[in-house]
């Protein structure tokens, strides 16, 4: 009896691991509309396809530059801008948090140095609320979906944002606020690579065979991430296209004023799945009525409240602190959906 056991267990976990990807439902997806609808089978098929290739020169750009970024060991850098006066850095770590190369889970030793080494809070807030927003891979694929003047208006809400979460955080500092902001904390490998104060940049990494070997491994990783998620964005947005009626987008999340914008970013707060998969469904919510406001002030809220930014914020800092993360990136997502509004 055991034996038997084992050996479903045996069979079973890899199965179950192999199912448990965004490859299933991308998969899945089409074989149903074929048995359930097969009429628009072809069509969402031949939507998903011909917008997954006009993305395929900027996903391999993408993949390309972050792990150069990362063979480089350009996290160092990022370590810079917490030096010297307050004020620069907060305008620097909302600059830099931009480019930062970081997983979810390598950002938490890297502020956590930075807190312990008693790098202001205000300067950390800015780099926290730029960090979700805005990278080099998620520019080119929001750019791709969306368009250059949404993915230019992406990252300059994403560096308003840090200046103006930053520059709040100050001010409530000096009324006495998040006195003691940072929980007990026990860095632990991740596996996600060295520390980010370890070491200096090699901008010439091509010469030495390890960080050869990191440009390799990183293009792999990322290649298969960028591909896995987009491919699944643009099944899920032709499956929007074609049977979410436009005036039930229009109705919500369409039109002129606050409202839309606002209602948006709540909804993106838990809707959020992550910078990658998001331009294309949005792409899709656009032309079925979505405003553009709305559109931005989703992508900045969900981007700020999805699970690992949020899971970095809450694991090192005190309550007060998180709250005034979500605060303010909530407010802000809403102040960058109007304003892009009216310029767009």
């Amino acid at each position: 009896m055991s034996d038997i056991s084992q050996t479903q267990n045996s069979f079973w976990e890899p199965a179950k691991s192999y199912l448990a990807t965004p490859w299933t439902i991308t998969v899945f997806v089409p074989i149903l509309v074929a048995f359930m609808d097969p009429d628009n089978f072809w069509i969402i098929v031949t939507f998903a396809f011909n917008a997954f290739l006009s993305t395929l020169p900027y996903i391999a750009f993408a993949v390309m530059l972050i792990a150069g970024l990362k063979a480089a060991g350009a996290e160092a850098v990022i370590a810079r801008a917490f030096q010297g006066r307050e004020n620069r850095m907060i305008v620097l770590a909302a600059l830099f948090g931009g480019l930062a190369p970081f997983c979810s889970c390598e950002v938490i030793p890297f502020i956590a140095g930075l807190l312990a080494l008693g790098a202001p809070l205000s300067a950390v807030m800015a780099f926290w609320l730029s960090s979700p927003l805005i990278d080099p891979p998620t520019l080119l694929i929001t750019a791709a979906a969306l368009g250059w003047p949404f993915a230019i208006g992406k990252a300059v809400a994403a560096v308003a944002l840090g200046l103006f979460g930053g520059f709040v955080v100050k001010l409530l500092k000096g009324q006495g606020q998040f006195a003691q902001p940072l929980r007990v904390y026990e860095q632990s490998g991740c596996g996600c690579g060295p520390n980010p104060f370890d070491g200096k940049p090699e901008w010439q990494f091509w010469q030495y065979e390890e960080r050869r070997a990191t440009f390799k491994h990183e293009f792999m990783v990322n290649a298969a991430f960028l591909v896995k998620w987009l491919a699944l964005a643009y099944v899920l947005e032709a499956l929007l296209v074609t049977y979410v009626p436009a005036s039930a987008i229009a109705g919500v999340v369409g039109g002129e004023g606050i409202v839309p914008i606002a209602i948006a970013a709540l909804v993106g707060m838990p809707a959020y799945l992550n910078s990658y998969i998001a331009p294309p469904l949005l792409a899709g919510l656009i032309e079925q009525g979505m405003s553009n406001g709305a559109a931005m002030a989703f992508m900045v809220s969900g981007a700020i409240s999805s699970i690992p930014a949020m899971a970095a914020v809450w694991s090192l800092v005190k309550r007060q602190v998180f709250f005034a993360y979500i605060g303010l990136g909530v407010s802000g997502a809403i102040i960058s959906g109007m304003v892009f509004q009216l310029l767009v």
